[in-house]
């Protein structure tokens, strides 16, 4: 019994021991995008595509809300098969809207194609600044401080945000 307890002892001092050796350090990723132009940009450039987009679908939508204006005044004068036709219509419109809301703003969609050539370039560069710093410095383990919503407090002296801006040139 004794050196099972004398075991774990031994396990626990070596476990405390190891993560003393660890480097730990804290990046603000807002505060790193805030600060490179580059990122700005694309965030205009997205928000122009996807008002450009919304206006066009907020137009189909408002001519679904009138072709069904349009069947509802119509709905006492209708005979059964035009009354058909215009549902189908209605719904064949519909649809369609929902396939535009998809290319433009669904997992694959255009905003998402968009974000990948526009933001991705930007956030690949700050992750390699980010591993730079980290290797030069040693660092094992840089939590992002802007994601991170556990972080209550962190010492300023940890944080690498402004290294990672000057590799990055800004």
């Amino acid at each position: 019994m004794k050196k099972i307890f004398f075991l774990i002892g031994i396990f626990m001092a070596l476990a405390v021991g190891n993560t003393y050796a660890q480097k730990y350090a804290l990046i603000d990723m807002e505060y790193i995008l805030k600060r490179i132009p580059s990122y700005e940009s694309a965030n205009k450039q997205l928000e122009s595509f996807s008002t450009q987009w919304q206006s066009e679908i907020d137009k189909e939508v408002e001519t679904v809300d009138a072709m069904y204006k349009k069947y509802q005044a119509d709905l006492a004068t209708l005979r059964g098969n035009e009354k058909t036709k215009r549902e189908n219509e209605i719904v064949a419109k519909e649809n369609a809207i929902q396939e535009l809301r998809n290319k433009y703003f669904g997992p694959q969609g255009e905003l998402f194609k968009k974000q990948e050539e526009l933001i991705k370039p930007i956030q690949d560069d700050i992750y390699e600044a980010v591993k730079a710093v980290s290797t030069e410095s040693g660092y094992t383990i840089v939590v992002d401080r802007a994601s991170a919503t556990s972080i209550i407090f962190a010492s300023p002296s940890i944080d690498i945000s402004d290294q990672v801006l000057s590799r990055l040139g800004y």
